[in-house]
């Protein structure tokens, strides 16, 4: 299954009924994989709204250093994270691979759409449920609550992100508010 880049106003979106969480109930499953800082990772593409060129971001004063900014898409508000800075590495270096992929998380206060810096997007991958490993309990270069599982891509594994973990609404609150207090 092949990804097509487009600019946001020509994007096609899931409906919210598309995008209801589903459970792993089904032996298969797609993830979306795609290059963070020389990483890959994968999300379960259920989380995936759309994925659009990087640019048009709008810088937002005395935000922490992994909030890029916000960007209008269709008259929505969507803050944007740099996920090479949330996960303690230096910001993405904008390249003609670079783009957006705008996720829906749902947390305790809500749906929330949030775009993601990565460097580039490859493919979708269907893997089967024996192929996902648990989360390690350490020796990952992220956190490990950030980690849904491990996918076994050929013979590598591969980090699936827990969303809601790693786009915490209340945590990136947080962090805002005392990024605010030390500056």
């Amino acid at each position: 299954m092949a990804l097509q880049m487009t600019q946001p106003s020509s994007v096609h979106t899931r409906s919210s009924g598309e995008m209801a969480h589903a459970a792993f109930a089904d032996d298969a499953h797609q993830y979306l994989r795609f290059t963070v800082a020389n990483e890959i990772f994968m999300v379960d593409i259920l989380h995936i709204k759309e994925i659009i060129e990087y640019g048009n971001i709008t810088e937002i004063p005395m935000m922490p250093g992994f909030v890029r900014g916000v960007i209008n898409l269709r008259g929505a508000v969507v803050p944007v994270i740099d996920l090479a800075v949330r996960f303690n590495h230096k910001p993405t270096t904008v390249s003609r691979r670079t783009c957006v992929v705008i996720i829906e998380t749902w947390q305790e206060s809500g749906a929330h759409d949030i775009g993601i810096v990565v460097d580039a997007v490859h493919e979708v991958i269907e893997l089967q449920a024996k192929d996902i490993e648990p989360t390690p309990a350490f020796g990952a270069k992220v956190r490990t609550d950030f980690i849904w599982g491990m996918g076994k891509v050929n013979d590598d594994f591969v980090i699936i992100l827990h969303v809601e973990k790693v786009l915490s609404v209340e945590e990136m609150t947080a962090l805002t508010d005392m990024n605010k207090v030390v500056n």
